[in-house]
């Protein structure tokens, strides 16, 4: 489904991504693993057009590099971005609006917003509350519904776990597997290696700027380099 091959993205003289390539393949999860400044962060958002980058990214045969976000939006491809970034005077309803910004089915939006709730159910206890007065674990959720309310092919989710408590993470990884075993494809950016490799497809581990391992998330999961520096 999406391809990236030899990306390379700079800010300034810093090279941040050095010749990234790597598959994501219809109905997987994807995850890309390592620390802080490893490039994980500028691949997705440079695959979000968010970023300006060299190589190519290919998405369904056709190079996406450099197009707006808009229309990256428009093809089928969404991100929940570290962070979370929702809008915290907009109550979580407005908030999960605002995702579906690119389309006007008004009939499929409702339906997709209580498809979110259900996803979510305390997201819709709280649908008129500012996001700003949720917890860290509930504006998570906030963030990935907004993300799903334009109906994306490809999901992409950056640093989901993020500051949560451990049952926290484990509910939030429990909801990306429901979202791929409903037909989202998922690329998933996390410094949880141990979470993340034990329900990815495939992984692949980012050490400054390059790609530097890959394989199966199990294979990863029990392999000993990868346990010696992430796993402790």
């Amino acid at each position: 489904m999406l391809k990236i091959e030899n990306l390379h993205v700079y800010y300034g003289g810093i090279h941040a991504v050095k010749g990234v390539s790597l598959s994501i393949p219809k109905g997987h999860i994807v995850t890309l693993i390592g620390a802080n400044g490893a490039g994980k962060s500028s691949t997705v958002r440079t695959v979000a057009g968010l970023e300006r980058g060299k190589g190519s990214i290919l998405y369904k045969d056709k190079n996406i590099l450099g197009r707006p976000t808009e229309e990256i939006v428009r093809n089928g491809i969404a991100l929940s971005p570290e962070g979370r970034r929702i809008l915290p005077h907009l109550s979580v309803e407005e908030n999960l609006r605002l995702g579906a910004y690119i389309r006007n089915d008004k009939a499929g939006i409702a339906e997709d917003l209580e498809w979110v709730f259900s996803l979510f159910p305390r997201l819709k206890e709280r649908a008129w509350q500012a996001g700003g007065t949720l917890s860290g674990g509930e504006q998570q959720m906030l963030a990935v519904g907004r993300a799903m309310m334009s109906r994306p092919e490809l999901l992409m989710l950056d640093e989901p776990s993020l500051g949560l408590a451990p049952l926290l993470v484990k509910e939030i990884f429990s909801i990306i597997t429901k979202i791929r075993s409903l037909g989202t494809t998922i690329l998933l950016i996390e410094q949880n290696a141990f979470a993340a490799l034990s329900i990815a497809n495939y992984a692949y581990i980012l050490e400054t700027g390059s790609v530097v391992l890959e394989g199966s998330g199990q294979e990863l999961l029990h392999n000993p380099q990868v346990k010696a520096a992430y796993l402790g």
